[in-house]
């Protein structure tokens, strides 16, 4: 979908926009206009992408994208149609790329738009308590009510029936009808994504978004991270328990129960019906299957096929957890 809460100042001419990155690419490619970034399954053929990992080599091989930062050793599982742009380091070179076009995703500052819910369009609309403060361009549906001390930044929007509770801050966020979140959230900050380095970590850019869908609660405390490429997103009817961390790029699928202080590395993908006990970890670009079940305090390290409950360090099928622990 189109991202409304970054100006993309594209398009760039390829060659000029990898030197612009700094990047030296050996080859010298005719006069293509790349349009925007993109990972590899929403690319389009106007596109940039990255392919950084074996893991990806299924989606790669499907990707519409114009060009691929990529690295020589995974080039062979891009299609022909895929220009190759060989670097050393595929994730630094990408958020170079992905600064020229969104040169205003680094930085998080507040928004500077904001007033006092008083004073605008919607006073008449929502039901709401003291200091709330709004930015410009949000749109909230009908029945909703937004508690003491929440800042609603600007281009959110927010569905029908929906609660926000007080002392909560929301941007780069899109939430559907029917959504309660509890005090005390913070949803749509950039992610934890940065280089080290010894002079100055470099930061990578997040230019995603968060999406809530319906029937959700986000529990008190919780904290939601807008995507990098792609979107954070909550499934349907999905429910988080008090102070859970949800980390860029994660998709959470339907009617999924997590409990509390439960946090997810970034780039992990849940499928429906999973339920996770309380302090359980879920490191990064992990595929978690439907119907599985995570027992607290558990960390969970590699996939997890549907239909499986597991417990422990690293997350083991309950069973052999079990005999192991007697």
């Amino acid at each position: 979908m189109k991202n409304p809460f970054f100006k993309n100042v594209g398009p760039f001419d390829i060659n000029k926009l990898l030197k612009n990155s700094g990047i030296d690419s050996k080859e010298n490619f005719k006069k293509d206009k790349i349009y925007n970034v993109s990972d590899l399954i929403s690319a389009t053929n106007k596109d940039l992408t990255f392919f950084h990992s074996k893991n990806y080599s299924e989606l790669a091989s499907k990707t519409k994208a114009s060009y691929c930062i990529t690295l020589d050793s995974l080039s062979q599982f891009l299609p022909n149609s895929c220009k190759k742009i060989i670097v050393k380091n595929v994730l630094l070179s990408m958020a170079k790329i992905t600064k020229e076009f969104y040169p205003k995703s680094i930085v998080d500052d507040f928004d500077d738009s904001v007033k006092d819910i008083s004073k605008t369009s919607l006073k008449k609309k929502v039901k709401f308590g003291k200091n709330v403060l709004i930015g410009n361009n949000v749109k909230i549906g009908k029945n909703c009510l937004i508690g003491h001390n929440t800042i609603i930044e600007k281009n959110v929007i927010i569905g029908s029936n929906c609660s926000i509770g007080s002392n909560v801050i929301i941007r780069n966020t899109i939430i559907k009808d029917n959504v309660n979140i509890l005090d005390g959230c913070i949803i749509g900050k950039k992610g934890f994504g940065f280089f080290p380095n010894q002079e100055k970590n470099i930061r990578y850019p997040h230019i995603g978004i968060v999406m809530i869908n319906e029937n959700c609660e986000i529990g008190c405390g919780s904290t939601i991270d807008r995507g990098s490429l792609s979107n954070t997103i909550i499934g349907k009817n999905t429910y988080l328990d008090n102070q859970v961390h949800i980390a860029h790029n994660n998709k959470i699928g339907d009617n999924c129960i997590i409990a509390g202080q439960v946090g997810f590395a970034g780039s992990s993908t849940l499928g429906n019906n999973v339920m996770i006990g309380g302090q359980a970890g879920v490191s990064g670009h992990l595929k978690v299957g439907n119907n599985v079940q995570i027992g607290g305090g558990s960390g969970v390290i590699n996939d997890i096929p549907d239909n499986t409950k597991v417990m422990g360090y690293p997350a083991k099928n309950l069973r052999e957890f079990i005999k192991d622990n007697r």
